[in-house]
């Protein structure tokens, strides 16, 4: 980057500090596409790798660079890559943490799991769409339950589509934003949960009759 002061340049926690990055980045993204789109994925990757809180602003961010449709093609990309990331290094380590952590939500989550093996993708879809359990924890405690890895990837690259494209649109109009409350309204979270229930119906259906 050109010399300037660089204090800009570090994960945003609150939307000033995301309304300041944008502003210095806009011009030089449009110079440096390629560097900039390296530099986001690293670092989108690395948080969502290691459980760093702040991607939400980064899917914010992609929007207000890059618009819609290169910016959910961005997030969904990178945040799948991140998750995956983890489910691996959780696979290798993991097994402490999320026992420390989330025993409660494991013995829920093993249960659920193996209720389900016939509908796994369906109810990682669902689990993905729907505030069910949090993301962070299904990346970790994902290889922990036995989830195969292709159920949770395409559960993953799927089921953020929906989230990343609310989020990435607020992008585009990110000074209007207030609060991060401000991203999901009754519509949205409606919408989001009623996709997500599709997603497992026809689970139920078949064990209904089966």
């Amino acid at each position: 980057m050109p010399q300037s002061d660089y204090s800009f340049l570090k994960i945003p926690r609150n939307l000033h500090d995301l309304q300041i990055l944008r502003d210095n980045l806009e011009v030089y993204t449009s110079d440096y596409t390629v560097q900039v789109l390296v530099g986001y994925s690293l670092v989108y990757v690395f948080m969502q790798t290691f459980m760093i809180p702040g991607t939400v602003f980064m899917s914010l961010l992609a929007g207000a660079l890059f618009g819609v449709f290169k910016g959910m093609v961005l997030v969904v990309s990178t945040a799948t890559a991140g998750a995956s990331s983890c489910f691996f290094l959780s696979k290798l380590i993991g097994r402490p943490l999320i026992f420390s952590l989330w025993p409660d939500k494991l013995v829920f989550f093993q249960d659920q799991v193996a209720r389900r093996k016939d509908g796994l993708l369906n109810y990682m879809l669902f689990l993905r769409l729907t505030p069910t359990l949090p993301n962070t924890f299904i990346n970790v405690a994902s290889p922990i339950v036995d989830v195969p890895y292709h159920i949770f990837f395409l559960a993953t690259f799927i089921g953020l589509i929906p989230a990343a494209f609310v989020t990435v649109r607020a992008g585009i109009a990110l000074g209007e934003l207030q609060s991060l409350g401000d991203l999901y309204d009754f519509s949205s979270m409606a919408t989001l949960f009623l996709i997500g229930v599709l997603s497992v119906t026809p689970t139920l259906i078949s064990k209904k009759k089966a």
